[in-house]
């Protein structure tokens, strides 16, 4: 549940590094014969902060919408949501001083290396959209993205409707013209 909700937050606090997307889904599958979708109940109460969920879920929405879905009660599909953190560091060597030419001569010299450390927190967020019928996910689109905690409210919609619009670029059910 901890691990849900500093997903879910920090992925609505996006920085401005690109998103990777990936997708997969099942090719036997007629996409055409769902016309209507709801959230899982587990989507629903993602363990997130609310204002968060109720941004992510609009941004679902409005990508269902554009591609003609309407959400319903009794739908054909469901949309489930799923989030992985990952922390990471890196690190960067800076070499200074060393060979050169001085009052002998060239020669060597004292040199320093400097090693900078940087953590990062990098998060998934994945997009499931099950047939209700089967109860088995026929597509699974996925963003992953450093991620960046200081955003400010509109920035956090804003990076949100990007990182969801992005990884339904490749929903196999493309939005109307």
């Amino acid at each position: 549940m901890k691990t849900r909700l500093l997903f879910i937050l920090s992925f609505a606090l996006i920085a401005c590094s690109s998103i990777t997307t990936s997708y997969d889904y099942d090719k036997s599958v007629d996409f055409t014969k769902y016309k209507t979708y709801n959230f899982t109940e587990e989507a629903k109460k993602f363990g997130i902060q609310d204002l968060n969920r109720d941004r992510l879920l609009a941004a679902i929405d409005a990508e269902m919408t554009k591609r003609g879905f309407t959400k319903s009660e009794s739908p054909d599909a469901l949309i489930d949501l799923l989030g992985k953190l990952e922390q990471k560091t890196t690190a960067t060597a800076t070499n200074s001083g060393g060979y050169g030419y001085g009052r002998y001569g060239y020669g060597g010299g004292f040199s320093t290396t400097t090693i900078n450390y940087d953590d990062y927190t990098e998060g998934t967020l994945f997009i499931n959209f099950v047939d209700k019928g089967t109860e088995k996910i026929v597509w699974q689109g996925r963003g992953t993205k450093t991620l960046n905690e200081t955003a400010s409210p509109e920035k956090r919609e804003a990076n949100i409707k990007n990182g969801v619009s992005m990884i339904y670029q490749k929903f196999p059910i493309k939005p109307a013209k």
